[in-house]
This record gives C-alpha cells, sequence and structure tokens, in this order.
C-alpha cells in the first residue's frame, strides 16, 4: 500500500476552515432564527421539506431522513410542532403501523413567516462570503462529496 500524500498547506487550510464552519454554520443559522422567529432550525426544515412535497405530507421516516434525524428524535419534534398546529400525524394507508406528517395551514403559514430570517441568515453567514467563487462548481462539488456516502 503506497504512503499516504500529505495535505498541502492549502489543503489544510480549506480542511481546517471546512471543518469549523460544519461546526459553527448550523448554530450561527439556528440561532438566528431562534432570536427572531423562536423556532430552530430543525422546526424550520421539518416545515421546508412538507411543504416541498406533493401534498404537503411524507412519511414520518422519510421526513426523519430529509432532516438527517433520528426516527425518535423526529417524533419528538414532530409532536412540539403538532401541539402548536403546524402539522398534523395520520396513520399511513398504505401501512398502518407508520404515520404521514401533513404540513397544516398554521405550518405552511408559520414557514412564510420565518422564510425572510432564514433567507438573510443565509446570505449574511454564507453567500456575502463567497463573492467571485463558482457558486456552481461549489455546488456540483458538495454534491458529489455527498453522494460517496
Amino acid at each position: 500500500m503506497p504512503a499516504p500524500v500529505p495535505l498541502s498547506p492549502d489543503e489544510e487550510a480549506v480542511m481546517r476552515a471546512l471543518g469549523r464552519f460544519l461546526l459553527v454554520m448550523p448554530r450561527a443559522l439556528d440561532a438566528d432564527l431562534m432570536r427572531e422567529q423562536r423556532m430552530s432550525a430543525s422546526e424550520y426544515a421539518v416545515l421546508r421539506h412538507l411543504s416541498e412535497t406533493p401534498g404537503h405530507s411524507l412519511r414520518m421516516s422519510e421526513l426523519a431522513t430529509a432532516c438527517d434525524m433520528s426516527l425518535s428524535g423526529m417524533t419528538r419534534l414532530a409532536a412540539k410542532l403538532e401541539s402548536l398546529g403546524c402539522l398534523r400525524r395520520i396513520r399511513c394507508q398504505e401501512d398502518a403501523r407508520g404515520a404521514n406528517a401533513v404540513l397544516t395551514e398554521k405550518g405552511l403559514e408559520r414557514l412564510r413567516e420565518a422564510w425572510p430570517t432564514h433567507l438573510a441568515s443565509v446570505r449574511r453567514h454564507i453567500f456575502d462570503h463567497l463573492d467571485g467563487i463558482d457558486l456552481g462548481r461549489l455546488a456540483g462539488a458538495f454534491a458529489a462529496m455527498a453522494a460517496e456516502h
């Protein structure tokens, strides 16, 4: 087996900056939503994913996967959003053991209220720092890296 090739100084700098970004950015986006909307980034993600699906409905397990959460974590979060009137959980007709999360009108309205805050946060924390970078190539590189896993 050949010896590993050490990272160049630029590669090392990218790895360190990326590692820091992956730790800091979710917290920053979440903090903005919490401060201005009293909504967590996880709650926002659930409402967003449901808003983008046909019928505004997803099986709970699929929603958990889409939001990168465990099923038990999604169940707790869905219960909270249900208590706020933002979604309903209904039995899955195809499989009585499963449940679907369905976005309510109140949930869609809540998402619309939070969207400007999220958009401003993403622009301020991310895109304002990417001036001059080929965003298509960057998106492609991220997609390729994620596709490996």
